[in-house]
């Protein structure tokens, strides 16, 4: 494929809230070798986020979290199949100066309460939803010992309220398929832990 170039035109912060908002006027080659007219485009700017599925390779076990979504609201008023709690994996934003890694080890046990033992597998690192948004999460496994893990975490001074259990790896599997778990970056984790499973098991010695 040929080399494919855009250009910025303009761009201004229309909102500098707990999300910001950039208006673009750019334009952008085309396929056929032309350009595209000047388009105006609203982009989401929410930061890089970190994700990590804790998984507990000895008791075979997933650390799981629920809290409140607000980007679920809408939705919900207008149906009640949507949950506005959502079952999810630890996630967090990288601040200056930190890692991805960083992060992945922070906020598993500011959300979980547990630490990661050894290394990170990365999983994957994707848009969100480039559309709209220049968002991207770094997202991987950890393991962790889930033999004391539960109850409630979260920073209260960033208006966490967390709900922390486990599951057996089956049954969090279950839970993908029967839509318990309607959010890209636990789906996208629990697929890759059922392809990699019994790989983490052997290399934990079980």
């Amino acid at each position: 494929m040929k080399h494919m170039d855009f250009k910025i035109i303009d761009r201004k912060r229309a909102w500098d809230g707990y999300c910001k908002i950039d208006v673009y006027h750019l334009q952008h080659d085309k396929f056929d070798g032309g350009q595209s007219p000047v388009l105006q485009r609203e982009v989401l700017e929410r930061g890089h986020a970190v994700a990590v599925l804790p998984y507990d390779p000895i008791r075979d076990e997933v650390v799981l979290i629920e809290q409140f979504r607000p980007g679920t609201i809408s939705v919900n008023a207008s149906s009640s199949e949507m949950p506005v709690w959502l079952t999810e994996i630890v996630a967090g934003i990288i601040e200056d100066g930190e890692s991805a890694e960083d992060v992945a080890r922070r906020e598993t046990i500011e959300e979980a309460g547990c630490e990661i033992i050894g290394s990170l597998d990365l999983i994957s690192h994707y848009y969100v939803t480039p559309g709209c948004s220049s968002e991207t999460v770094t997202l991987y496994c950890g393991q962790v010992d889930a033999s004391n893990v539960g109850g409630l975490h979260g920073l209260a001074e960033e208006g966490e309220d967390i709900r922390v259990f486990t599951v057996p790896a089956e049954e969090c599997f279950a839970m993908l398929h029967n839509g318990q778990l309607c959010n890209a970056m636990t789906t996208i984790a629990v697929q890759w832990l059922m392809l990699n499973r019994s790989r983490l098991r052997q290399k934990s010695g079980v």
